[in-house]
């Protein structure tokens, strides 16, 4: 009898033991002829994960703004941040970082993730449990700071050779301009870095202000039940300033998802005159003038989720050109966002088309070290926004924190103003607030700003008071809750 329990005893054991969730990771190796980051070594359940350098704001500020008002010369003002990226496809990921120096100090952003790390001498060492964007800052480093993208596991991976998926293999490869069709796929597996190039004789127009030659997008995304996905890397870092959009969106039930966007020269990803658009997963880094993260122009039913921002330029912006269609009905959400000089969340300047239901909500700012605002409705021309929300976000640093105007700038193109209607600031949360400005202005008495509400918006845990909102005569109806 003794033994039937013990081999109910050992056959138990293992039932828990295969029931219960492997640690498992999944990484890709980097391409030969890839230059690696010196500065970090990451392993992720004791196996070695690759980390990339990438170009970002300078560290300096001065250099910054010349960065984004010297276009000629922008690429020349900048610093290097790291970055890393695997699946984590079953339970959880121990990851250790080790730099050259000895460790004194860790912080793991944004501070929402609740994640402590360990350090011991040269390493940093802590576990994730789902997937995420982490930011590793050690010994007080920012700028040159590393970034670990921890993505869910691929799902429904495309088959190589099927004549509607564009595939890239892991490795080095160079694309000029590439318009993707109808019911078409790209597909970029782990491993592969496809670098935008700009091919001998390719056709281009010449910018009227800046003298800059324009090229059509790399990957131009143009049609129907179209998607760009995978886990490699898309690279500018070969094109002159200005030359190209990354990827352009102009179509219907598209979706983007998981790969990372390096070094954009101009607007990574704009959506123009597009419906059903989801954005899902991707990650973008960029220091060039107008290095815009993502740009939704003149779109309907548009999700942009669960990414990681950080660029010189607006990081998500609505906008919308005369006679391209309404903007309605865009979520922004679980995103993380490190705004490096301009917008963090924002809808303007060109707003000649009306904008109704906008929502950014649940996302992290970790950083804001912008001349601009994290959170604004920034409206130069005549049209009418109206229902927007910015709620449940948090934000670890700003200079300047909600602006909500309506006046004549250097971006207008319409002779009239238009009006703003039915903001709502709720549940934000701001630490290092003592400087955060808050600014509502109309433009006049028929163009104005009406029905704002700030409700829970908290500065260093302390509700914000009425006098920190400047607001002048064409602003009417401000609530400041509780």
């Amino acid at each position: 009898m003794g033994s039937f329990f013990r081999i109910i005893a050992i056959l138990t054991v293992a039932l828990q033991s295969i029931a219960a969730p492997k640690n498992k990771v999944r990484i890709y190796p980097s391409p030969k002829g890839e230059t690696l980051s010196s500065q970090y070594r990451v392993t992720a359940n004791g196996q070695e994960v690759p980390v990339y350098s990438a170009k970002v704001g300078a560290r300096d500020k001065v250099r910054r703004g010349k960065a984004m008002d010297d276009k000629q010369h922008s690429g020349a003002y900048f610093d290097l941040a790291s970055f890393a990226s695997f699946d984590l496809e079953s339970g959880s990921a121990v990851i250790r970082v080790t730099v050259p120096e000895t460790v004194t100090a860790a912080r793991i952003l944004p501070s929402s993730y609740g994640i402590k790390a360990g350090t011991t001498g040269k390493s940093v060492t802590f576990t994730v449990s789902r997937p995420g964007n982490f930011t590793i800052e050690i010994n007080g480093e920012e700028i040159s700071s590393l970034h670990i993208f921890v993505n869910p596991p691929e799902t429904n991976i495309p088959a190589q050779g099927d004549p509607n998926v564009i595939w890239f293999g892991p490795g080095l490869h160079e694309v000029s301009e590439l318009v993707v069709h109808d019911n078409q796929t790209v597909y970029l597996a782990g491993g592969a870095i496809v670098r935008a190039v700009i091919s001998p004789g390719e056709k281009f127009t010449v910018d009227k202000e800046t003298g800059l030659k324009h090229y059509s997008p790399t990957f131009f995304l143009n049609g129907n039940n179209i998607t760009i996905r995978g886990r490699g890397i898309i690279d500018a870092s070969g094109c002159t300033i200005h030359a190209r959009n990354m990827i352009m969106v102009t179509g219907s039930n598209i979706t983007l998802e998981g790969v990372i966007l390096r070094d954009a020269s101009l607007w990574t990803i704009p959506i123009r005159r597009s419906g059903n658009v989801r954005v899902n997963n991707l990650k973008l880094l960029g220091y060039r003038a107008n290095s815009d993260g993502i740009d939704i122009c003149n779109s309907r039913n548009v999700v942009v989720e669960n990414c990681f921002i950080r660029t010189l330029d607006d990081l998500v912006v609505i906008k919308s050109d005369k006679g391209q269609g309404q903007v309605k009905d865009i979520l922004v959400t679980k995103n993380v966002l490190w705004n490096e000089f301009a917008h963090a969340l924002s809808i303007g300047a060109e707003i000649r088309e009306d904008v109704e239901n906008v929502v950014f909500r649940d996302n992290d700012i970790i950083h804001d070290k912008g001349r601009e605002w994290s959170l604004r409705v920034y409206h130069c021309d005549a049209a009418r926004i109206s229902n927007v929300r910015f709620e449940d976000i948090r934000i670890e640093e700003s200079n300047r924190l909600i602006s909500v105007w309506i006046g004549k700038a250097v971006w207008s193109r319409d002779a009239d103003r238009g009006n703003v209607e039915n903001v709502l600031f709720k549940n934000i949360s701001v630490t290092g607030g003592d400087t955060a400005a808050i600014n509502l202005s109309g433009f006049d008495e028929t163009h104005g700003v009406n029905d704002v509400v700030f409700d829970n918006v908290t500065l260093d845990g302390k509700g914000i008071p009425a006098e920190r909102v400047k607001a002048n005569a064409f602003v009417k109806n401000v609530r400041v809750l509780p």
